[in-house]
Formats: C-alpha cells, structure tokens, sequence
C-alpha cells in the first residue's frame, strides 16, 4: 500500500513557513477547521483545494503524491555500507557516501593504492568539485600543474578542470570529495 501522508507534508510545509492554521486559512480562503481535517487525513481535499495550498506555502503540488520513503533508507549510509562506484582505474576505490545521487551534491570517499594513479590521463567532469586529503600525501593534477596535498588538506576543482590523482607514497590515500551536481 502507498503511503503518501499528504496531510503531513501540507502540515510540514506550514510550519516551515511559520505559518498558524489560522495564517494559512486567511491566505487560502479555506477554513482553518478544513486545513486541519486535512492535515490529520480524516478528509480526502479536491486537487483546486491541494493546489491553492500548494501554490500559498510555494511548493510543487506533485509533491502531495510522491510516496513517502524510510528516511533512514533515504538520508543515512551506515559504515561499511558504503556503494562501489565508478571504478575508472580496477585499483581504485570509489565509495559513494550520500545515498544515492538523486540530490544536488555527490559525496564519495576515494581511496588510492600506492604508486597508483586515478586515471591514464586528466580528465574534466561537469560538476564542481570540492576534495579534502584525509590521509597521507598525494599529488594532483590540475590542468596540466602538479600539486602535493597533505592530510588536512583540501582543493576546489571548478567544473571543466582538467585533472587527475597519484598516489607517491608507500600507504593507502584516502581524499573524500563532493561534486556537483552529481557527475561522477
């Protein structure tokens, strides 16, 4: 069964927009007594009514319809849990850290080997990223210049850049970065 909790998400967007059922109920015209009907789900509202609320609290009315999900399903990767992506060098690990790439920002943990480069050759993605050095030393390639980078370190890519990691040392690297929009 299809849990939508439409009553809940108008009910969440009120309070987010600090709202009292009152405050809305004089912005819609609907009566506040209907507003909280609706917000327990103890009526079923027309679309015209769901759409003027919609339209008052300035959120898309396809919104109401999309099924609910576990928010730890949706917002929360435990350690170890961790999905293997985008291996672009077999050597290389890549693990996303978001739990899925459906939002605006990707967050991955990439571990390099020693002696190991990320890719053959530079490469470019469409997203800006952001990367900070958790462990050891690495050099990186931006358009063509090489940087040494430490633990605690951390650079911006701009979108387009050229670029590409190598690991120097004898230890695993570790660098977590975040790209967006998703490109990786």
């Amino acid at each position: 069964m299809v849990n939508l909790n439409i009553g809940q998400k108008i009910q969440r967007y009120r309070n987010q927009r600090g709202l009292s059922l009152r405050g809305l109920a004089e912005k819609t015209g609907i009566t506040a007594s209907m507003i909280s009907q609706i917000e327990n789900n103890s009526v079923n509202p027309s679309i015209n009514t769901l759409k003027t609320l919609a339209e008052t609290l300035d959120f898309p009315l396809y919104v109401l319809f999309q099924e609910e999900n576990d928010p730890e399903q949706e917002l929360i990767v435990r350690k170890g849990e961790y999905r293997s992506i985008g291996n672009r060098n077999s050597e290389v690990a890549y693990n996303l850290l978001t739990a899925d790439t459906r939002g605006s920002i990707e967050f991955v943990l990439m571990e390099i080997p020693p002696q190991t480069f990320t890719a053959d050759k530079e490469h470019p993605h469409t997203g800006e990223e952001t990367s900070y050095v958790e462990y050891g030393d690495v050099d990186i390639w931006l358009n063509g210049e090489k940087f040494r980078l430490h633990a605690g370190d951390a650079v911006r890519i701009p979108a387009g850049t050229l670029h590409r990691w190598f690991n120097p040392g004898d230890e695993m690297v570790r660098v977590i970065f975040a790209v967006t929009p998703p490109s990786f």
